[in-house]
């Protein structure tokens, strides 16, 4: 089957420039933070239509991009989502989740009660198109679908972030309500909130989230 090409846009770096970009963009997202404490004051929407065009550069299976990013602004559906978010949190922490997942959570200081479900700007509700294509009504089986959503959703956290934002994931569980409040086919596959907005003033993260694994801990080089 024959195909077509489009020529590359790169430019090539000196060896300097690269590791001055590499370094500045870790610094940068070593300073990202989840956070819980979201300030109500507005975020401009080009903001987040930008980052979701970012995420939507992100490589994916046969190029279907399998993504959906359904944007909740405040108002009467995030009064239903966080009801619906919460009534599944406290099933979670009152034992559904087991004592090891809640003692993993405990330096954390998460409970069922997500105040940031309202009081945020902007929440993305991401979800997994198991049947789609390139192509508006395209009904195809769509590949890697898993892969490519996490790295969209990598992309979008890292836009939002870039662009001075705060981020949280979310992801109660199940999360099946999302279908119904977002309107979104059944045959969609909820995967992940993310909450984007300023932090309060003087907002804190916990002591335990500042701890990362080391090169060695988390690569080899053969």
């Amino acid at each position: 089957m024959s195909h077509d090409t489009l020529p590359l846009d790169f430019t090539e770096l000196p060896e300097a420039d690269m590791r001055e970009r590499a370094l500045a963009f870790f610094e940068t997202m070593k300073a990202r933070h989840t956070i819980r404490d979201f300030s109500e004051r507005p975020v401009p929407r080009d903001l987040i239509e930008t980052a979701i065009l970012t995420a939507g550069t992100a490589p994916n299976g046969a190029n279907h991009q399998p993504w959906w990013f359904s944007v909740l602004g405040q108002g009467p559906l995030r009064t239903q989502l966080r009801a619906a978010a919460e009534a599944e949190e406290r099933a979670f922490y009152e034992g559904k989740a087991g004592e090891e997942w809640l003692d993993a959570l405990a330096p954390l200081g998460t409970d069922a009660n997500k105040p940031f479900l309202e009081t945020a700007p902007w929440i993305i509700a991401v979800f997994a198109q198991r049947r789609g294509g390139p192509n508006p009504g395209d009904r195809k089986k769509n590949y890697y679908v898993s892969e490519s959503v996490g790295i969209a959703c990598g992309l979008l956290i890292a836009s939002l972030h870039q662009a001075g934002l705060a981020t949280l994931t979310h992801t109660p569980n199940p999360m099946s309500f999302l279908t119904q409040i977002c309107e979104r086919p059944a045959d969609e596959k909820p995967v992940m909130l993310i909450v984007t907005g300023y932090p309060i003033e003087h907002a804190t993260y916990p002591a335990h989230a500042a701890s990362k694994k080391p090169l060695d801990q988390i690569s080899d080089f053969r």
